[in-house]
């Protein structure tokens, strides 16, 4: 029997996507285990058990405004937490994956995350309010664990936040390592609402770091990892969906 590598679903008040996480790679060949911030605060649980985090998406902090944003304050300002999460990142043989809220929390990490310097600030969508639609998105060429195989492919994706906007400053968007672009119907990347839900520069939507093991994203790919979860898909597919690759990429780079 296969070993099952152990990965933190991590979560925090009022994220509410741990369970399609979870799930997605329970699928992969992961054991998925629920991890409260406060499990990691009050030290029940050690970071130092597990080979991934996901950190997951919802209404983190009842989703006010920069929600991510405190999320990650409660990691760099708590010693033991930071600690943990320090140590995780340092480790060689670990990788994090963090969406919509947990994407604008790791973002606001990048000091304590190798190679993330270069990662953007996520801020209110251009549009002025939530954005909850399908969008299409094409996987760049990057160095990110997750997209292996993957560069050129073209997929619809499920959005759904308020503060995805990619805010770059200085020279930061040129040297950062994009995984994802919001694309238009012709392939290109675009700026146009709603085929761009947040008006991010480039339609920049995923980042990774040069080793490619940590990597953040607003889309959602838990949430259509299963065929079903389309509203269309090919008549040869089965019961997974074409996202399902990403989190059994991680599984390979594991080993």
């Amino acid at each position: 029997m296969l070993s099952r590598p152990k990965i933190a679903i991590l979560r925090e008040q009022g994220v509410n996507g741990q369970v399609e996480m979870a799930a997605a790679f329970d699928r992969a060949g992961f054991a998925a285990v629920d991890v409260h911030m406060s499990d990691i605060i009050s030290g029940r649980v050690k970071l130092a058990d597990f080979k991934g985090v996901a950190a997951c998406g919802g209404f983190s902090y009842g989703d006010v405004l920069g929600a991510g944003e405190g999320w990650a304050k409660s990691i760099l300002f708590n010693p033991r937490a930071r600690d943990e999460f320090e140590a995780f990142f340092q480790r060689n043989d670990t990788f994090a994956l963090g969406v919509c809220n947990g994407c604008q929390m790791m973002s606001n990490l990048h000091e304590i995350i190798p190679g993330a310097e270069n990662w953007a600030h996520f801020a209110r969508n251009q549009s002025e309010q939530f954005e909850a639609r399908f969008v299409m998105v094409e996987v760049q060429p990057s160095p990110s664990i997750l997209f292996d195989g993957m560069a050129g492919s073209r997929m619809p994706i499920v959005v759904s936040h308020g503060e995805g906007y990619a805010d770059f400053s200085g020279k930061k968007q040129k040297a950062a390592l994009v995984t994802l672009r919001y694309v238009d119907h012709a392939g290109k990347p675009t700026e146009t609402y709603p085929l761009n839900p947040n008006g991010s520069p480039q339609g920049i939507t995923g980042l990774t770091t040069a080793d490619g093991r940590f990597s953040i994203m607003m889309p959602h790919p838990e949430r259509v990892f299963r065929a079903v979860q389309n509203s269309w898909y090919p008549s040869e597919w089965q019961e997974n969906g074409a996202w399902l690759r990403m989190f059994q990429n991680a599984r390979k780079w594991v080993g």
